[in-house]
């Protein structure tokens, strides 16, 4: 049996301070409760980066137009029966106030390296990788301990 296939487009949003824009997840099917990027599954003919800046309108209300939004790296996930690619971009501008929306209770801007607790348990590693190290592929397999990074 085939499991589903996931493509996912999060968007790091980051003020000017370096920290990162993260939203509760509420009433999600995946990780409820666990603070988490702005983002979601890519509609299908939706390009992208388009999935990125429309989950962040929607789940934090924050408008981000396409020409502001850069790609930051690929992260393959194979882990616990899902499997799929998150597509992480990056944008540092933005109007709007941050406020919890759709399937989400809560804001809150955190340093990248101090991020909560009950955040996702990948994103740590995850935008450690990307954010910081500049990688452009990580990959997380069951089986494997934490995130692999494939590039530099």
């Amino acid at each position: 049996m085939t499991s589903p296939f996931y493509l996912i487009a999060w968007l790091v949003v980051q003020d000017v301070s370096g920290r990162v824009l993260l939203g509760r997840r509420d009433g999600t099917s995946y990780m409820n409760g666990l603070w988490g990027l702005p983002g979601g599954r890519v509609e299908r003919g939706e390009a992208l980066m388009a999935a990125a800046v429309r989950e962040a309108e929607e789940e934090v209300g924050l408008k981000v137009e396409t020409a502001s939004v850069k790609a930051l790296g690929v992260s393959r996930f194979d882990i616990d029966g899902m499997q799929g690619t998150d597509f992480l971009f990056l944008t540092r501008e933005w109007a709007g106030e941050p406020k919890p929306l759709d399937k989400t209770s809560e804001v809150g801007w955190f340093a990248p390296d101090a991020l909560p607790d009950d955040c996702l348990p990948w994103l740590p590693t995850v935008l450690d990788a990307h954010l910081k190290r500049g990688a452009w592929l990580t990959e997380q397999l069951d089986g494997v301990d934490g995130v692999q990074v494939l590039s530099p």
